[in-house]
């Protein structure tokens, strides 16, 4: 049974990022990626918040509480790791414009395959990351659905129009059975933090990065808040599984993962409450 739960488990990640990504790409063109990308100060507050503020918090928190060494590595992975996928679902749950969230995760994905395998050895005892097995999956899964799907728009307009909402039911799906699935099967270990310092730990981790992104973000907060607290655990995965033993590595990931996504959800839904209350006035 639990085989089956973990084939699942991959299943649900692979479904997500494919239709997630294509349903993006059939919506946007080229240019309403390219143009958020050319203004200065949102690029390179970003890549400030991402790869500089998120990495120096993470290691912080280590100091500030003690955590067991493989919890702590864990955490650094995460503040490595930008550019989720489940990024443009936030900023629609945010009634935001999914146009600068599609450009930042393509750009936050872009540093974290420069960022994580080179700088992340500096700050990390033990990791010794090869940069392709951290770039690949970000590559094939996130990059490639989403030129796939903007080249059918290009081509085919009408059947993107008619294509973009299903798959985009289907990615919303598969990332509510893989949130379930991560809790199911990582329940015993889950219990195991409790009282380890890891939970409290990746609380004050996302919900700290997100007060900073939207406190800095001037007239792109919402995309900026929600940029920063979305940590892409699946690129963090990657190293944790190929150059870690500590299995308390991928525990702490797997923490992280589960409290992101409900800081970034309850985030998103407080960006999108605040947008209304500010339209009725």
């Amino acid at each position: 049974m639990t085989e089956l739960l973990l084939r699942l488990e991959t299943v649900a990640v692979l479904v997500f990022l494919v239709s997630s990504m294509a349903a993006m790409g059939l919506a946007l063109t080229p240019r309403a990626i390219i143009t958020p990308l050319r203004d200065r100060r949102f690029v390179l507050l970003a890549l400030a918040l991402n790869f500089v503020l998120a990495p120096t918090w993470a290691w912080l928190l280590t100091l500030i509480i003690p955590l067991q060494p493989g919890h702590a590595a864990g955490l650094m992975l995460l503040g490595g790791a930008a550019g989720a996928p489940f990024l443009p679902k936030l900023i629609e749950t945010a009634r935001g414009d999914l146009a600068p969230a599609a450009a930042l995760m393509a750009l936050l994905t872009a540093g974290t395959i420069l960022f994580m395998p080179f700088a992340l050895p500096l700050m990390i005892s033990g990791l010794d990351a090869d940069p392709w097995n951290i770039a690949r999956p970000l590559l094939m899964l996130i990059i490639v659905p989403l030129v796939v799907g903007m080249v059918i728009k290009q081509c085919a307009g009408s059947f993107a129009r008619r294509a973009a909402r299903p798959l985009a039911k289907i990615g919303n799906a598969a990332l509510l059975l893989l949130f379930v699935l991560l809790v199911v099967l990582n329940f015993r270990a889950l219990l195991g933090v409790v009282g380890s310092g890891a939970i409290l730990v990746a609380l004050l981790f996302f919900t700290v990065l997100f007060a900073f992104g939207w406190l800095l973000g001037g007239s792109h907060r919402s995309v900026l808040g929600l940029a920063t607290v979305a940590r892409n655990f699946g690129a963090a995965l990657a190293p944790a599984e190929n150059c870690f033993d500590d299995p308390a590595v991928t525990v702490m990931i797997i923490v992280g993962a589960i409290v992101c996504l409900v800081v970034s959800f309850a985030a998103a839904d407080w960006v999108r409450r605040a947008g209304d209350r500010t339209k009725v006035r």
